[in-house]
């Protein structure tokens, strides 16, 4: 897990939208994939994965219930997905993970323990000595969704349907990372429920009922969505202590600014009724991002295409007079 992360560029088109934007996995390029040509990973396991653990424990010490929790999840999703999780896991870890149907275990963290992934259980749970056993050294997981979540960058989502009714509906989530939202107020809510405080989000909530159909029959799939933050930091969850971003008083300044980019892939089980969302963000110095001319082109040219509710929604009101002045300040560098 030496391996710089994938410094995504998803605003290189000029436009800011909302939609579905599924690319998928092991099959389409993604154009801003920092010169990869297929995406193939679920988990993105990089150097940064030390600053996720060590996030995602504070999230989970200071309270995680605001973080996590379930909604009629089924047995058979919960199997499903868990068992995904942790054979996907071990098999993208390069050896650091690894997962025998029972038992999981994380050489990094230095800590083991047996899954049923059917009710979700932990049990058994081991540490011994490792290179991060000290970010984790007094943590319990309280099931087997939480011990996953802590061992993978990700955030997890589950959704689960309805086979009679068609009905679909946020069954789980272990987001310790969110930006800026609450997990605990989407639970149980539908696809359009889930995305309506979500500006501009009336054409993909229009296409809720065959956009889940294809995330649960047709993937996997992986898109992407972006922002401008104030603040690297992974969590800011509403409950969270608050920092620079989106403080009334923050004004924009690009030794400050950060490009957050969230990288978030489908993966269904049609035989349970239901699919895992994962969310992995990537924090990149704006400077870094838009280091060339063409980039802090794009860039602008994206931000000005956002309406006045998807400005006010990314946070963006007070900051964006003075972030698009410098964007084309650095865009007319060129040469």
């Amino acid at each position: 897990m030496t391996c710089p992360p994938t410094l995504y560029r998803p605003f290189l088109n000029g436009v800011y939208s909302v939609s579905a934007g599924l690319f998928r996995l092991g099959a389409q390029r993604v154009p801003w994939a920092g010169g990869e040509p297929v995406e193939a990973h679920t988990f993105a396991l990089d150097r940064e994965y030390g600053r996720f653990v060590a996030s995602k424990v504070a999230a989970h010490r200071r309270a995680l219930h605001e973080y996590a929790g379930e909604a009629g999840l089924t047995p058979e999703l919960r199997r499903a997905a868990l068992t995904f999780i942790a054979r996907t896991l071990a098999a993208e870890s390069s050896g650091v993970m690894t997962w025998d149907g029972r038992t999981f275990c994380n050489a990094l963290l230095g800590w083991a323990a047996d899954l049923d992934p059917l009710w979700g259980g932990v049990e058994g749970l081991e540490r011994f000595p490792a290179p991060l056993a000290h970010l984790a050294p007094d943590v319990t997981p309280v099931n087997a969704l939480d011990f996953l979540g802590l061992n993978a960058p990700e955030d997890l989502a589950l959704v689960a349907r309805d086979p009679r009714s068609g009905r679909d509906w946020l069954a789980a989530v272990h987001v310790l990372s969110p930006q800026h939202w609450d997990p605990r107020g989407k639970l149980g809510r539908d696809f359009v429920a889930v995305h309506l405080p979500v500006a501009g989000s009336g054409p993909m909530n229009a296409t809720a009922p065959r956009l889940v159909d294809a995330v649960m029959t047709r993937g996997p799939f992986v898109r992407f969505a972006w922002g401008v933050a104030m603040s690297d930091r992974l969590d800011h969850h509403p409950a969270a202590p608050p920092d620079e971003d989106r403080a009334t008083s923050t004004r924009f300044d690009p030794d400050g600014a950060f490009l957050r980019v969230e990288r978030q892939t489908l993966t269904g089980f049609p035989e349970a009724q239901g699919a895992l969302f994962t969310i992995r963000p990537y924090t990149y110095p704006l400077r870094e991002a838009v280091a060339d001319p063409n980039h802090a082109r794009a860039l602008a040219a994206a931000l000005r295409t956002m309406t006045p509710e998807q400005v006010t929604y990314k946070g963006l009101t007070t900051l964006l007079p003075d972030l698009l002045a410098w964007l084309d300040d650095r865009a007319d560098r060129e040469g």
